[in-house]
């Protein structure tokens, strides 16, 4: 029985893998704690994955993955996830500013308070201002959408139980967003812990201010496809007869308007298709029956998606 996974996605970090490596196996064996280590390379460009290879060779707990090209940190750690056996999965970073010294408080979390999930939060950071703030505005924007009071949402040193990362998928660049995935997925009991945030050591960071616009964007996608993937018609159909009702209600108070003004005989009586706002009105209309249109779509295609009572089961009992 494996004790703990660590998955480490790792891109062009070569200088600093031996050094992560020889410190998880330290903490590992002083803990008494059996252990995999699966690292994940992301298409690197370097060295990295002949070192991968060469500490497999060394320590049979390491495993290796390689993609045949860059695909990015999502997924990377959804591979690593498929492949992890442990009671407790820890993600981490490879550039050694996450702390392997944290894994133990971390697998305790899980394994003695019960936690599903437990995301580090790097309070006190070696980045320069021009990533802590579009951090903390990042993290801010997540909590009010989400309503997951976590500070860091985007720290890479993380715990979870077996079954969280066993019954999420994560894609594209959602990685950023996985207490979030956990929590609509079910799995509610998300906590935090304080880590230490170590400067880097070896190479530069690889990703750039862009991940804050695809962040939030990534923010968007995820929080209608988790809410409204079985019940799109929820979101288009809503959307739609309001738009539908507003504009009729435009409509027609247009055409009242202009009976009140003929039977009281009150000049002048402009013609309904005068006035601009009743080609707004229809505008709207129109909207409403696309969006509408557009739901009773996405609903059929959701019925006919194999996956579509793809529910997760927390227990049973007496079944198989």
């Amino acid at each position: 029985m494996i004790d703990i996974s660590v998955v480490i996605p790792l891109y062009n970090e070569d200088e600093s893998l031996p050094e992560l490596h020889d410190w998880i196996v330290r903490v590992m064996e002083h803990h008494q704690k059996n252990y995999e280590i699966i690292m994940v390379d992301d298409g690197s460009t370097d060295n990295s994955w002949q070192v991968v290879q060469q500490l497999a060779k060394r320590n049979t707990h390491v495993k290796g993955i390689s993609f045949m090209r860059n695909y990015g940190k999502s997924a990377a750690l959804q591979t690593g996830f498929q492949a992890a056996k442990g009671s407790v999965v820890i993600t981490m970073d490879a550039d050694l500013q996450d702390s392997p010294d944290e894994i133990p408080s971390l697998y305790e979390m899980i394994m003695v308070q019960g936690y599903d999930l437990v995301s580090g939060w790097k309070k006190k950071r070696y980045d320069p201002l021009s990533k802590t703030i579009p951090t903390k505005l990042f993290n801010y924007i997540t909590r009010l959408f989400s309503g997951i009071q976590l500070h860091d949402f985007n720290c890479g040193l993380k715990a979870y139980k077996l079954k969280v990362v066993q019954n999420i998928e994560v894609y594209g660049e959602m990685h950023r967003y996985i207490p979030v995935i956990a929590k609509w997925n079910g799995f509610k009991k998300i906590g935090e812990k304080v880590v230490e945030h170590r400067a880097r050591k070896y190479g530069s960071t690889k990703f750039g201010l862009e991940r804050f616009l695809n962040g939030f964007l990534d923010l968007l996608s995820i929080t209608f496809v988790t809410r409204f993937r079985k019940k799109p018609m929820h979101f288009f159909g809503s959307l739609g007869l309001l738009s539908f009702l507003v504009g009729f209600m435009i409509t027609a108070f247009l055409i009242i308007e202009k009976q009140f003004k003929l039977w009281n005989h009150i000049t002048p009586v402009r013609d309904i298709v005068d006035q601009p706002l009743f080609f707004l009105s229809l505008v709207v209309v129109v909207i409403g029956v696309q969006l509408f249109l557009a739901g009773f779509l996405a609903e059929m295609i959701s019925l006919a998606t194999p996956k579509r009572n793809d529910y997760l089961i927390a227990e049973k009992v007496n079944v198989e």
